[in-house]
């Protein structure tokens, strides 16, 4: 692994740095990128880019000579649909859905080229469940699950594998935003949104730690990877085997 270069995105906090800390242990060139300057300062052993992945026009400033492409960045909004804010909804959809297809498109060459390549998409169980106040997360993650699944058949035949990791709630900065934003929704304290609300569904009651993310993701970004392609990969506590 000591000769690929890794693009995680997202990585200042939570799932991503956790991602680039990771594959940067395997001897991976990790580029990490956010818009979270002091996030990002805060890593070891990785090369740091400033960037909001946002602006979609500026996404082709970024390296392109990519073998591992991690697409992590997300942010959340909690509102009814009568009540979602349209242009919140078309920054979620730019953040966390257009802007990994500029990425995957902008990296695939490169991995064509070598013959070999990894795609990890940091989905969500909202990508295979919805939740209510949640349209416009829901509809990326949802979103993300298809595309990433055309981009395994089409790389398969350059050695490229694409792959949807997908955890349940994760102790990270977003997860502890929702809590406010779900209290306020519900009526219920933050406790009480933890107990009934986020863990509810799931059957192991506990966050899940950004750590146990990143061991998936390096797994998936291995020399034991070549024939994981097209798949969705739950870490949810048992939310979906209802």
């Amino acid at each position: 692994m000591e000769t690929r270069r890794a693009l995680v995105t997202g990585a200042a906090s939570g799932i991503g740095a956790a991602c680039a800390q990771r594959l940067a242990a395997d001897g991976v060139h990790v580029i990490a990128v956010d818009f979270d300057q002091a996030g990002l300062e805060a890593l070891d052993g990785v090369e740091t880019i400033l960037a909001d992945l946002s602006d979609l026009d500026r996404l082709s400033d970024l390296p392109t000579d990519i073998d591992i492409l991690v697409n992590n960045a997300g942010v959340q909004q909690v509102a009814p649909v009568e009540q979602f804010p349209p242009e919140r909804f078309s920054y979620i959809i730019r953040l966390m859905l257009e802007a990994p297809f500029r990425l995957i498109r902008q990296t695939l060459p490169h991995m064509y080229g070598a013959g070999w390549g990894r795609v990890v998409n940091i989905s969500s169980v909202h990508g295979l469940r919805a939740s209510p106040f949640k349209a416009a997360y829901v509809s990326a993650k949802h979103g993300l699950e298809g595309l990433s699944k055309v981009v395994a058949l089409e790389g398969a035949a350059h050695g490229v594998t694409s792959n949807c990791v997908n955890p349940a709630y994760v102790r990270t900065p977003l997860v502890t935003a929702q809590l406010a934003d779900q209290a306020a929704t519900h009526g219920l304290s933050e406790a009480e949104v933890l107990d009934k609300v986020l863990l509810e569904p799931v059957a192991v009651k506990r966050l899940i730690e950004p750590a146990e993310v990143a061991e998936l993701v390096a797994m998936l970004c291995g020399p034991a990877s070549a024939s994981i392609t097209g798949s969705s990969f739950v870490l949810d506590g048992g939310w979906t085997a209802h």
